[in-house]
C-alpha cells in the first residue's frame, strides 16, 4: 500500500506530505482545489509521461516521493524488483521522481536511478488509477477484449503466447509468398539487381577480416625503416661482442661454480639462466625479422587498390566484410527463390496451408478458452450489478469475427481475418429495460450505467490482480440517490481487499471513509496553494454536510451528515 507521499514545486501545489492508511481514503475539497493535481502526481510517480508544465512556476524542478509497503512476501513485485537489480528491504519500496523546468525526468526506485520504463513496470504493479475517462473506455469495443482477458489474470499468457508464436510463422510465409507471386515486370527488375551485386561481390573474393590485415600490412609497410633500424638496435644490443647477452652470460657463468653450496644463489643462478637463454631465443628471432625484411614500393599500392576497392562494396553491403559477405548469402538464397520460384511457390503454399490450419487449431482453443470466460465474467457482473440496483440488467459478451479477404483461409463459410490477438472480436451488450433487446453497450448506457459497469469490473477484477493500492478519481459522476449509496458500499468492499484512494463529490461515498483528507486551494501572498488536512470526527460531520447543502450549512444538513455517517458504519460493522 502507498504509505507516505510527498509532493513539492508541483502545479499549484508548494509541498504537501500525505500519510495514507489501509482501508478507503476520500479526497474531497471544492472544484479545483487541486484533488486531482495529486493523483497526476501518483500517476507521474508510477512512471506516466512528464512535462516541464508540471512544474510549479517559478521553481527548478518539481519533486514526487512515494513510500510503499508490500508485505505480502510473494508480491510480484518482489521477483521484478530483483530482475532490476535492487531489493526490497523490510517491506518498504521507495519511489522518486524529480521533472526539471526544462522537462527533464530523474527518476529513482530505493536511491537507484532507473529509466522511466522500469518505473512504470515497478509502478504498475503497485497502484491502478482509474479515472473518468477510463470508464468511456467502456464506449470502444476494441478494449472490450482486453477486459475479457484482464479477469483471468496470466492464465491465458501460455495460450496467448502459443498463438502468437504461430501467427507470426503464418505472417511470414504470407509475406514470401506475396513477394514471390509479386508483379512479373518487378521480379524481373529484382532479378536483375541482385544478379548484378551478387556478381560484383563475388568478383571480389573477400575473405573474412581481409580489410584488418591488409589495414596491419599497410601499416607495417608505411614504417618499414622505422621498424628496420629499431629491430636491427635491439639485436645489436643483445649480440654483439661485450653487449647484453655476454654480460648475462658472464653473470650466469660466476654463480654456476658456487650456486650447488647456497639455495639463495642456486635460485638466483636458475633466474639469470632463464633469463639468458630467454634473450638468446630473442636475439635468433630478431635476427630472422631482419633477415626477412624486404621493402616493396608496389606492394603498398596494391594495398591501397584494395582497400578502395573493399570500402567501395562497405558502401553498398555492409560496414564490415562479414557483413557484405552475409548479404551476399542472402542474396544467393533469393535468386535461387526467383529462379526457381514455381518450386518455392509450391513448397510456401504447402507450408501456409499447414501453418494455417496450426493457426485455427490454437485459435479455437483459444477462443474456447475466451468463451468460457466470458460465461464467467457475465455471471459475475450480473451478481455486482444487482448491488448495483441494475438488477434488471441483461449483460452479455458477444463474440464474432472479421471478414478477412479472399487469400485468408475459409472458415465456418467465411473468410477470417486473423489478427495477433487471434480470430475473436469481442464486444460488451446489455439490455437495461425488460423486454428491450441486448445492444451494444455504447449505444444503449448512460453516464451512470456506464459508472457502475466500470465499478462492477473493477470489484471483479481487483480479486484476480495483485494491486496493492486503486485509485477511483470520480468514477461516481453522474449518479444520486440510492445508486449513489450502492456505489459507496461497492466502493468501500473493494477497499476491504485492497488500499482504495477516491476522490468524490459524493456525500455517501464520503460517509464510508475510513480516512477523510480535505484538500483546499489558499492563496499565501501572491502566490496559490494547496493544502491537504486529514477530517477528524467533527471536521468530517462539517464536510459531508457542505457536499450535500453546497454552499450554506444548516442544521438539517448536519444532522443528514451525522445520520450518513451512522449509516455508512453499521453498513461497514454488518460487512465484516
Amino acid at each position: 500500500m502507498l504509505s507516505e507521499l510527498i509532493i513539492k514545486n508541483f502545479a499549484i501545489i508548494e509541498e504537501v506530505s500525505i500519510s495514507f492508511e489501509k482501508g478507503l481514503t476520500v479526497l474531497s475539497g471544492e472544484t479545483g482545489a487541486g484533488k486531482s493535481i495529486i493523483i497526476d502526481a501518483i500517476g507521474l510517480l508510477l512512471g506516466g509521461r512528464g512535462s516541464a508544465e508540471f512544474v510549479r512556476y517559478d521553481t527548478e524542478k518539481a519533486e514526487i516521493e512515494g513510500l510503499f509497503h508490500i508485505e505480502d512476501e510473494n508480491h510480484p513485485i518482489y521477483i521484478r524488483c530483483k530482475e532490476h537489480g535492487f531489493d526490497i528491504e523490510d517491506e518498504m519500496l521507495i519511489l522518486k521522481r524529480d521533472i526539471t523546468a526544462s522537462g527533464k525526468s530523474i527518476c529513482r526506485i530505493n536511491g537507484k536511478l532507473v529509466t522511466t520504463t522500469i518505473l512504470k513496470e515497478i509502478g504498475g504493479l503497485l497502484v491502478d488509477i482509474h479515472g473518468q475517462h477510463e470508464s468511456q473506455d467502456l464506449m470502444n469495443h476494441e478494449h472490450h477484449l482486453a477486459m475479457l482477458q484482464q479477469y483471468d489474470g496470466k492464465g491465458l499468457l501460455p495460450l496467448i503466447e502459443s498463438y502468437q508464436g504461430v501467427f507470426s510463422h503464418y505472417s511470414s510465409l504470407k509475406k514470401q509468398l506475396k513477394q514471390l507471386t509479386e508483379n512479373e515486370q518487378q521480379m524481373a527488375h529484382r532479378l536483375d539487381l541482385i544478379q548484378f551485386q551478387l556478381s560484383e561481390i563475388q568478383n571480389a573474393n573477400l575473405k573474412e577480416n581481409e580489410d584488418e590485415q591488409l589495414t596491419e600490412e599497410r601499416l607495417k609497410i608505411a614504417n618499414f625503416e622505422r621498424i628496420y633500424k629499431s629491430l636491427v638496435e635491439a639485436y645489436q644490443s643483445l649480440s654483439q661482442d661485450g653487449s647484453g647477452l655476454d654480460s648475462v652470460r658472464s653473470s650466469m657463468y660466476s654463480l654456476e661454480s658456487v650456486a650447488s653450496i647456497d639455495q639463495n644463489i642456486k635460485e638466483m643462478h636458475e633466474g639469470i639462466s632463464s633469463s639468458y637463454y630467454l634473450l638468446e631465443d630473442i636475439s635468433y628471432r630478431l635476427r630472422d625479422s631482419i633477415e626477412e625484411m624486404e621493402y616493396d614500393p608496389n606492394r603498398l599500392n596494391e594495398i591501397e587498390n584494395r582497400l578502395n576497392e573493399i570500402s567501395m562494396l562497405k558502401k553498398k553491403y555492409g560496414t564490415t566484410v562479414t557483413d557484405i559477405l552475409k548479404y551476399a548469402e542472402g542474396i544467393e538464397l533469393e535468386l535461387d527463390k526467383i529462379q526457381h520460384k514455381d518450386m518455392h511457390i509450391e513448397k510456401l503454399e504447402k507450408d501456409l496451408q499447414n501453418a494455417t490450419q496450426s493457426l485455427i487449431d490454437v485459435g479455437l482453443k483459444l477462443s474456447e478458452k475466451r468463451k468460457e470466460l466470458a460465461n464467467q465474467l457475465t455471471s459475475d457482473i450480473h451478481k455486482e450489478l444487482k448491488e448495483l440496483y441494475m438488477e434488471k440488467t441483461t449483460f452479455e459478451i458477444v463474440f464474432s469475427f472479421e471478414e478477412g479477404s479472399s487469400t485468408d483461409p475459409y472458415f465456418n463459410n467465411q473468410h477470417v481475418k486473423f489478427t495477433k490477438e487471434g480470430f475473436d472480436t469481442v464486444e460488451f451488450y446489455i439490455s437495461t429495460n425488460p423486454g428491450e433487446p441486448l445492444k451494444p453497450l455504447a449505444k444503449v448506457a448512460s453516464g451512470g450505467e456506464l459508472s457502475r459497469m466500470f465499478l462492477a469490473l473493477k470489484s471483479i477484477f481487483t480479486k484476480h490482480q495483485g494491486i496493492t493500492s486503486i485509485i477511483f478519481d470520480e468514477v461516481d459522476t453522474g449518479v444520486s440517490g440510492r445508486v449513489a449509496q450502492a456505489i459507496a458500499e461497492k466502493i468501500h468492499k473493494v477497499s476491504v481487499n485492497s488500499q482504495v484512494l477516491c476522490i468524490t463529490h459524493l456525500p455517501q461515498v464520503a460517509s464510508m471513509a475510513d480516512t477523510h483528507l480535505f484538500i483546499a486551494k489558499l492563496i499565501d501572498g501572491n502566490r496559490t496553494k494547496t493544502s491537504v488536512t486529514p477530517l477528524q470526527n467533527e471536521q468530517k460531520i462539517n464536510e459531508i454536510a457542505r457536499m450535500i447543502a453546497g454552499v450554506e450549512i444548516t442544521d438539517v444538513t448536519i444532522q443528514h451528515a451525522k445520520e450518513l455517517i451512522e449509516q455508512a458504519t453499521s453498513t461497514k460493522y454488518q460487512s465484516q
